[in-house]
């Protein structure tokens, strides 16, 4: 991690956010009119000046169509037939008590990732869309209690509990444990 708090992911990712944008042929104020998202905050997260929360690039993973996993693999390495515990990367969302292991990261051979989340107690994290409408996910809650709304229906899940749905709209994930959860999600592209 670079001394001033942005790590070489972040200042890929930044790069790949860029990227994106411009193979999309947007200017930052198109980009920031249909995600939604500042044009301020959009150009700092491109410079690696931020470190982009779970939910900005949910916004912009929504806009090019692509999964945050797969996005977030574009910047990390080529995955193997076996992903070493040491060899999964994580990524964390500070602001949000997020923190994201990526179990079995996207390959382009495959259509399904394994991820493994955590939530420190009392996070809150919202998504206002899918990354990819239709998307399929399994829920399966390791440790702790995870509050999921999707559809406007919520769902509490204890240690044990699996969620099996399909993502059209918003959806938001709430950690009420006071020890925080620990689940593994599997995403499966439609």
């Amino acid at each position: 991690m670079r001394s001033d708090g942005i790590d070489a992911v972040d200042t890929r990712l930044g790069a790949r956010l860029a990227e994106l944008r411009i193979e999309h042929g947007y200017s930052l104020g198109e980009l920031a009119e249909r995600s939604g998202v500042s044009r301020s905050t959009l150009s700092r997260a491109e410079r690696a000046e931020i470190s982009p929360t779970a939910s900005l690039l949910n916004r912009l993973c929504a806009v090019y169509g692509r999964t945050m996993s797969q996005l977030l693999s574009e910047v990390e390495a080529e995955p193997a037939p076996v992903v070493r515990t040491a060899d999964q990367p994580v990524w964390q969302d500070q602001a949000s008590g997020f923190v994201r292991r990526s179990v079995s990261p996207p390959h382009a051979a495959l259509r399904g990732e394994l991820v493994e989340g955590r939530l420190t107690a009392g996070a809150d994290i919202a998504y206002d869309r899918p990354p990819v409408a239709g998307l399929e996910q399994h829920i399966w809650v390791l440790e702790g209690a995870l509050d999921v709304t999707a559809q406007d229906t919520e769902h509490h899940l204890g240690a044990g509990d699996c969620l099996r749905m399909r993502v059209w709209g918003p959806t938001r994930f709430r950690c009420a444990a006071p020890e925080g959860v620990r689940y593994l999600l599997a995403v499966v592209r439609p």
